[in-house]
């Protein structure tokens, strides 16, 4: 087998559909920190800068959403869950502040990802996307 002519770096970007987008962007920039990017409304697209990545938004309503088909719902999603590398990572007080800002959260534990085993969180997006908040490697 031959080998790949690239290497592969990190995630450059996701792209979630949504139905209701002014409480994906409420949620992504007002509780996650995201930053907008860039917005294309005549294609339904907004771009969100999270870190060095992005989370593209793709409203089901828009020119892209229509091409996607059927949209997330009770029995499905689109993504299983979004994992962000987070620095400063102290489980007490992000559990205070996402309860704060009235986010669903989920369980917490040592999971295993890109750096390694360490520390993580489980919090859901107004459509029920799951976000996983990944601390540094344990050492």
């Amino acid at each position: 087998m031959s080998a790949a002519p690239f290497k592969l770096r990190h995630i450059d970007h996701i792209v979630l559909r949504v139905i209701d987008l002014p409480s994906m962007l409420d949620f992504y920039l007002n509780v996650l920190g995201c930053t907008e990017e860039r917005r294309q409304e005549e294609i339904g697209l907004y771009q969100l800068r999270a870190g060095s990545s992005l989370i593209d938004l793709v409203p089901l309503d828009g020119k892209l959403g229509r091409m996607g088909g059927q949209g997330p719902g009770a029995e499905g999603h689109n993504v299983d869950h979004i994992c962000l590398a987070v620095e400063g990572y102290d489980e007490v007080a992000i559990r205070t502040y996402l309860d704060a800002k009235g986010a669903r959260i989920g369980e917490s534990g040592s999971r295993y990802g890109a750096e390694g085993e360490g520390p993580s969180l489980y919090l859901y997006d107004p459509q029920g996307n799951m976000i996983e908040l990944k601390g540094p490697p344990a050492v």
